[in-house]
């Protein structure tokens, strides 16, 4: 049996299946109701009960998201090593932006043209802190703006009543938004690139395959192997069961939502902006 490196915790994953759960909801129910004037449309909205119970849904959803938006942000003080600030923020193990992240993503474009050999990369790439720190911002962005819109009453009260179709637009162009790069980018990048087609467990599963750590974060593993920390990051290959499940709930939700993406192109000439 071949072995895998641990990447991932059991409350990395837990935050990160939560967080494809959610957005696929508020994603189904906020297009069923965008495109209510369609077939699609009203098809989406029927899963949630129609346009009303979609919005009811998509509210509460939204609620929910921020509710573990802030749980992750506690999550976060406990994790950083107070006493190591502000170097243990830079260091190969943080996610926060590095200026090597910009050499990393030029060296990278040059490999793809082959003018350049591939980066040597540590345990996190630039995209996928792009990817976390996305999250951030969409947090703020869609989180504020759909606080708004669901007690229109109580943002009036302090707020312009012109802020409110400021909110409007800016919240659905920055699901827009969103949903264009997971359902593209965040998908092929992460599942439908050759190395990992047609899935990779290791966000699910917490552990990836050391043979291709080694080829695309050779730097991580050498790291490892000078502190005498890469045995005790070696792990097996789950159980069967276990992996079937990982591999029906990952296809599901990036079936969910090309479904989505394909349908929302279809029909965009239907919608009246």
């Amino acid at each position: 049996m071949s072995k895998r490196l641990y990447r991932f915790t059991p409350i990395q994953r837990l935050f990160h299946g939560l967080l494809v759960f959610t957005f696929l909801i508020q994603a189904a129910s906020g297009l069923g109701r965008m495109y209510m004037e369609t077939p699609w449309g009203k098809a989406l909205c029927l899963v949630f009960g129609g346009y009303d119970g979609a919005g009811e849904i998509h509210r509460g959803t939204g609620l929910f998201m921020l509710g573990v938006f802030a749980l992750h942000l506690v999550y976060l003080l406990f994790c950083i090593q107070w006493r190591q600030l502000p170097g243990c923020l830079m260091g190969p193990d943080s996610m926060v932006p590095h200026p090597r992240d910009l050499g990393h993503f030029l060296q990278h474009v040059g490999w793809f043209f082959g003018l350049c050999p591939e980066p040597s990369l540590d345990r996190w790439g630039y995209w996928e802190k792009f990817d976390y720190w996305a999250v951030f911002w969409g947090m703020v962005i869609l989180g504020g703006s759909g606080l708004m819109l669901a007690y229109p009453i109580f943002a009036s009260s302090f707020m312009p009543g012109w802020s409110l179709n400021v909110a409007f637009w800016v919240h659905r162009l920055e699901a827009l938004l969103a949903m264009g790069h997971v359902f593209m980018i965040h998908f092929f990048i992460g599942h439908l690139r050759p190395r990992h087609f047609p899935m990779d467990r290791s966000i699910f599963q917490g552990s990836a395959r050391l043979e291709t750590m080694a080829r695309e974060r050779p730097a991580w593993l050498d790291r490892l192997k000078t502190d005498g920390k890469l045995g005790e990051r070696l792990t097996d290959e789950v159980p069967l069961a276990r992996k079937a499940i990982y591999m029906v709930f990952g296809y599901a939700a990036m079936a969910a939502g090309l479904y989505l993406l394909v349908g929302a192109l279809l029909h965009a000439t239907h919608i009246t902006w």
